[in-house]
């Protein structure tokens, strides 16, 4: 199973939350990352023990420009920014080098998957506004 993991715990709550659904990585990760893929989200750095957050659906991937990055991307990313220079220096401490507009980044959407969502179930039972 692929593995969708973070380094920040900081973002561990606003994910359990449905506060972060995406994360913007440099580079072109389209062969890592596709629509629909399941993959296992978590937390901690590398050699070191991680967190399970857990099972998530990758809903899109998109390659783009930093300067073509809309302030909903940066907000998926994390809901603390909302302008490019924000991610950018973000990205630089994350990736310890410099980060330029033109460079080549991917946003990957996700949902975390959730076992039995209570609003699914009442739609199953017809409550809730939905009709059979």
């Amino acid at each position: 199973m692929q593995v969708l993991n973070f380094y920040s715990t900081v973002f561990a709550d606003q994910m359990k939350r449905g506060r972060k659904t995406a994360t913007i990585r440099l580079g072109d990760k389209r062969h890592k990352y596709r629509k629909n893929q399941v993959v296992l989200v978590t937390v901690g750095y590398q050699y070191s023990p991680r967190e399970k957050l857990f099972h998530a659906v990758i809903d899109n991937v998109e390659v783009k420009r930093v300067k073509d990055l809309s302030p909903r991307d940066i907000e998926h990313d994390n809901p603390e920014f909302r302008r490019t220079e924000e991610l950018v220096h973000f990205l630089k401490q994350i990736y310890d080098r410099e980060v330029a507009l033109d460079d080549t980044v991917t946003v990957v959407r996700f949902s975390q998957i959730v076992e039995n969502p209570p609003d699914f179930q009442d739609r199953l039972r017809g409550v809730g506004g939905a009709q059979n």
